[in-house]
């Protein structure tokens, strides 16, 4: 029999560019912004130009070129604008804590969080570099689904342990080893990303089985419904127990959304928002922290002295108006917890609306070159994990800026790679990389016809127009 292909059943390539000079140019700009603020906040606060300025620059743009270089070499189709929008935003949380720091100067012990949180950024530069080389697949991590769903939901509930479980500002959400303090629910929520996506992988055909169909809406059978209360009721938990509404909506509005995903089912979309509803009414009418939450939300000024760290931050917004004070002319520092909860009314304090708007479109773009890779994943682990980490990021700076604008109560969310800490630090650094790794095999040139090749002596046949 003949071997010869007709162009018809002749494989074709589907190659993507590799931008990475593309990212070079990004990361550059990214990183000319964060010291352009870093200066201009020394200007306007001190009258001069910080004297370290160049060892800051140049560990910073050091920083930058060295994952550029990694990246270049191990993940040469990884996505172009993930890296950048990581650098924009760590180096503008920066400069803001730097700002805040700057505000205790006179104080008898002076703040200096920007350092410390300038190492945790080093470390967290170090976490990624490792993951690539060590997993450079993303495939095998399905095998351990069991074993991640158990660590994450433990994770989660660790801080009830007594003796090592932590309340800081009303909320169990830490756990201490000595000196440190640690945010398990960080890492948690990458362990439970993976362990929903193998899961889903396997169970989706089960799940997407319609049960009765209320106003048009085909829902779940009863029979399935196990997963989501397993879900719900360590949600429950958390809203309960942690007093922590933000890790709650944050475990299950994930799980929600990914088995949406999987299942292309909206009674799934559905039923989880009722559940998490009537969770929350239940917790409202039974437990007083959760009333105090919602009652915050809905009137702060009912109680101005318990309710001030809300009405200070509104008043930030209000002061800073449209185009904002400018980096170091606002009062930011009168917010509490303006480092960490509140950095994002501090950005939308000293650069107004249209700054904080232009920082929420940067974790837009993230969530949506998260969901590129999604769409462009050729294998459906792939396709939800991608899905479920850009979930992650949509979800939180969701709440957290629900919560400093009042459209939501407010959570104990950090806002990623802005907020002070090095847990978030950590996990949101590693959720770059993983996203890295998935987007460069995604983004490999890779045979489809006929013929069976193997990506790695694959030759470009045909390169389309557009592709990016």
């Amino acid at each position: 029999m003949s071997q010869t292909q007709t162009p018809e059943q002749a494989p074709t390539v589907v190659v993507y560019h590799k931008r990475r000079n593309v990212e070079l140019f990004m990361l550059v700009l990214a990183c000319a912004v964060g010291i352009g603020a870093y200066w201009i906040t020394s200007m306007n606060l001190l009258g001069e130009s910080p004297a370290n300025l160049p060892y800051v620059a140049g560990v910073w743009l050091g920083l930058a070129l060295l994952c550029h270089i990694v990246v270049r070499w191990r993940l040469p189709y990884a996505d172009p604008l993930i890296l950048p929008c990581v650098f924009f935003l760590n180096g503008l949380g920066l400069v803001m804590i730097h700002r805040l720091d700057l505000a205790t100067r006179y104080a008898d012990e002076p703040a200096n969080d920007a350092v410390t949180q300038l190492m945790w950024t080093v470390l967290a530069v170090g976490v990624l570099i490792f993951g690539i080389f060590v997993v450079r697949d993303y495939r095998p991590l399905q095998r351990f689904t069991y074993t991640l769903a158990l660590l994450g939901i433990g994770l989660l509930l660790l801080p009830l342990v007594p003796g090592i479980g932590r309340t800081i500002n009303g909320s169990s959400i830490w756990i201490g080893v000595g000196p440190f303090s640690f945010q398990p629910s960080e890492v948690a929520k990458i362990a439970l990303a993976i362990a929903f996506s193998s899961y889903l992988v396997e169970k989706r055909d089960v799940l997407a089985m319609a049960g009765a169909r209320i106003l048009g809406i085909d829902l779940p059978r009863p029979r399935d419904l196990g997963p989501i209360l397993i879900v719900w009721g360590v949600a429950m938990a958390i809203l309960v127990f942690q007093r922590d509404l933000g890790t709650s909506l944050l475990f299950f509005g994930l799980f929600v959304m990914m088995i949406y995903v999987a299942t292309e089912r909206p009674g799934w979309a559905v039923l989880g928002l009722l559940m998490f509803a009537g969770g929350g009414f239940l917790g409202y009418s039974i437990f007083g922290h959760v009333r105090t939450r919602v009652q915050a939300w809905l009137d702060p000024f009912a109680d101005p002295e318990a309710n001030y760290q809300v009405i200070q931050g509104l008043f930030g917004f209000a002061w800073g108006g449209m185009t904002g004070t400018g980096l170091g002319l606002g009062q930011p520092w009168r917010t509490p917890l303006a480092k960490s909860d509140y950095i994002m009314a501090s950005i939308g304090e000293e650069l107004g609306v249209a700054g904080l708007m232009a920082v929420i479109m940067v974790y837009a773009i993230l969530v949506a070159r998260a969901l590129r890779t999604a769409l462009a994943s050729r294998e459906p682990f792939g396709k939800l994990l991608a899905a479920g980490l850009g979930f992650v990021w949509a979800l939180q700076v969701f709440a957290i800026v629900g919560g400093v604008t009042k459209l939501l109560p407010l959570t104990g969310l950090t806002t990623p790679f802005m907020s002070q800490g090095g847990s978030s630090l950590l996990a949101n650094w590693t959720v770059a990389g993983l996203l890295l790794i998935i987007s460069h095999q995604v983004r490999r040139p890779v045979i489809t016809g006929p013929a069976l090749v193997d990506n790695e002596s694959t030759q470009v046949i045909n390169r389309p127009r557009g592709v990016r």
